[in-house]
């Protein structure tokens, strides 16, 4: 038997979350079984612990969209027992039962090797935040940052967090886009030179550009924002999309992109190819700044997580939850 963080339907549709003792027997079919030692919780994981929000196809269900662990058995030549191993994407957590849990079994295809330098705690203080993070630093990259401050909105949540710290220690000038006051000093610690209040950005304009002013950005928030910001790139800069909090619409113009040269680059953590995912979780394990990295860290275990998931929906997580599943 194991521990696992259970999300049920009553007939009234109403969801409830709660530690369930698990036989192995009712883990769902998949090459490798994983003695999960770490998982998290992103923004996914609060609709999943919740209501669902339209991504649980199924009840009972077994939330957690990323863990770290620890092979137990396997189908599949490419894993042995004892190997370390992280998931993130393939909508775990979603569709399938996920990391919120001492056991999970799944398809070898969604698995990593965790990369040397990295132990299971501090992958899953990077997560699928921190990793979609880097997906984004890596796109920027390789679009070109151009001079100038990049800018990172949402920039105390779980991506921005990360985000903030790689640039800086990448050697880029980081402008901070927060809208709570009291999280300054957390990410001038992170690495930030500028923290840029999210009222400044946060309102459409009729002028489809503004002066230039950063060299690259990576956003959370999408909505009036990122129209907002688009206007605001230096010539040939690039934004790298990776969430939606401020919304899914864009009220923008071609303008930016016409007269500008400003890319738009979407980032999806998701259906990410194996490669391209090695290649992420290599970057985190040399240029994320471990001790910022552990600055970021609240630690909860799978009792905490129905109070969580409701606190990351309202925007009141900050940093990185570590959730010790064994704890």
């Amino acid at each position: 038997m194991f521990n696992a963080l259970v999300v049920e339907k009553n007939e009234e549709g109403k969801t409830s979350a709660a530690v369930q003792a698990l036989s192995l027997d009712q883990l769902p079919a998949g090459d490798v079984t994983v003695a999960v030692a770490y998982s998290t919780v992103n923004y996914k994981d609060g609709l999943c612990i919740g209501p669902g929000g339209g991504l649980v196809r199924n009840y009972p269900h077994v939330p957690g969209i990323d863990f770290a662990g620890t092979v137990e058995a396997s189908d599949d030549a490419r894993y042995k027992p004892g190997d370390k191993v992280v998931l993130t994407g393939w909508r775990v957590g979603e569709a399938y039962w996920g990391g919120y849990a001492q056991k999970a079994r799944v398809k070898a295809d969604w698995l990593v090797p965790l990369p040397d330098g990295l132990d299971t705690r501090q992958a899953m203080a990077v997560g699928t935040a921190g990793f979609t993070a880097m997906l984004a630093v890596m796109a920027l990259e390789d679009h070109g940052i151009k001079d100038g401050p990049v800018l990172v909105t949402g920039a105390a949540g779980g991506v921005g967090s990360v985000a903030t710290a790689i640039l800086a220690k990448l050697g880029h000038q980081v402008a901070a886009v927060t809208g709570r006051p009291e999280t300054a000093d957390y990410l001038t610690s992170l690495g930030a030179t500028q923290i840029v209040a999210r009222e400044e950005l946060n309102e459409t304009t009729k002028r489809p550009l503004e002066a230039e002013a950063w060299g690259g950005c990576v956003d959370a928030v999408g909505g009036e924002m990122l129209a907002r910001l688009l206007g605001q790139m230096k010539y040939g800069a690039s934004v790298a999309a990776v969430g939606l909090a401020g919304g899914a619409g864009l009220p923008a113009t071609v303008i930016p992109f016409l007269l500008r040269g400003v890319n738009l680059l979407g980032i999806d953590s998701v259906m990410q190819p194996y490669d391209n995912r090695v290649r992420a979780w290599q970057r985190i394990a040399s240029d994320l700044p471990m001790d910022k990295l552990e600055a970021m860290i609240q630690p909860a275990t799978l009792s905490d997580l129905p109070e969580l998931g409701r606190g990351i929906l309202k925007g009141q997580v900050k940093g990185r939850v570590v959730v010790d599943v064994n704890a």
